[in-house]
């Protein structure tokens, strides 16, 4: 049944006020060229920017080592133990010389005070009192001299003391319990003072990278997720590039901060810029996908099938890349007013 003319006013009506409705929930986006960095993605090596060796201070036969690969130790800390059985018999000795001294200062010192009182009751002369001093004299030297050797003796024993040279994690221990060991053969290497990471690039991207740009690195396990599907991505810095192509490829350095527990020469992705390029990119969330098809719609209602590129963020919002499809210029809507 045909409708009047009044009863079409409330149907029309209707009708504005949708399509008013969909203005307002759609914003519009248009669509320009823009520059993004061009990414290569390379494994990165973690390295420790020093490795200093523990060594025995002293020869002997090592009676303890508390530390394996992997244990991580405080500057000071001691780590093992080396033993000479030698130092023993010396500490004997000193001592022995030094109760020797001590028993001669205690005779000298009484024929001092006996020379001084028969002096005093004009008895002796003053040559015998001088004499006993002199006397007296020579033995506090030597037993001062005693009890010095004696010092060296137990201090080198002491210094059978492994001790770590810096706070870090031990790579290496390469020696074991009861090894023959000299003084200053390395006991074990301390990997210290922060970890980076250090890149192998092909020699034509080397006039590509530059001291200071960013780059992401993935997480452990050469992935970019956890195992909650959580994205582990984080960014660095390259500190360095060394000016030395050897072998056809270039290095170069990237900092991290917090890089976290892991070995060191252990292997992650990193993604590098070596270059940019222009390209057309849309909010994601101007993008549908049905039936496998991408497709966007413009603001003229027609919607346009493209084929999607990466994803990536430019000055702080995420893009979408689009391959082909659209063209500068073209003004595409938004879900939401998401832009």
């Amino acid at each position: 049944m045909p409708l009047g003319p009044k009863s079409a006013i409330p149907v029309l009506a209707a009708l504005w006020l949708s399509v008013s409705l969909q203005g307002a929930l759609a914003g519009e986006f248009t669509v320009e060229a823009i520059t993004i960095p061009e990414m290569k993605a390379v494994f990165g090596q973690v390295e420790s920017r020093t490795v200093v060796p523990a060594r025995a201070r002293i020869g002997g036969t090592i009676a303890s080592i508390d530390v394996t690969e992997g244990s991580g130790v405080t500057e000071g800390a001691v780590i093992g133990r080396v033993v000479d059985d030698k130092l023993a018999l010396q500490i004997q000795a000193a001592e022995a010389r030094a109760q020797q001294a001590n028993s001669q200062l205690v005779k000298a010192k009484a024929d001092l005070d006996r020379a001084q009182q028969l002096v005093s009751k004009g008895v002796s002369s003053q040559a015998q009192l001088d004499q006993a001093q002199s006397t007296y004299d020579v033995a506090v030297n030597q037993l001062a001299a005693a009890e010095a050797d004696k010092a060296v003796v137990r201090q080198q024993s002491n210094e059978g003391d492994i001790l770590a040279p810096a706070t870090g994690r031990v790579l290496t221990v390469p020696i074991t319990l009861g090894s023959v060991v000299l003084a200053g053969e390395t006991i074990a290497r301390v990997a210290s003072g922060g970890y980076y990471l250090r890149l192998s690039l092909p020699e034509r991207h080397a006039a590509s990278i530059r001291e200071g740009d960013s780059v992401m690195i993935g997480g452990r396990g050469l992935a970019a997720t956890d195992g909650a599907g959580k994205a582990t991505l984080r960014t660095g810095r390259i500190a360095k590039v060394y000016p030395e192509i050897t072998d056809g490829r270039v290095t170069a350095d990237v900092e991290v901060s917090d890089i976290g527990d892991y070995f060191v020469g252990e292997r992650t992705l990193v993604s590098i810029p070596i270059g940019s390029r222009s390209a057309l990119a849309v909010p994601p969330a101007a993008v549908e996908t049905r039936h496998g098809l991408d497709t966007v719609r413009l603001a003229s209602g027609d919607a346009i099938s493209v084929i999607l590129g990466e994803h990536f963020v430019s000055n702080g919002d995420a893009r979408v890349e689009i391959l082909t499809g659209l063209k500068a210029g073209d003004i595409v809507t938004l879900p939401d007013a998401a832009q």
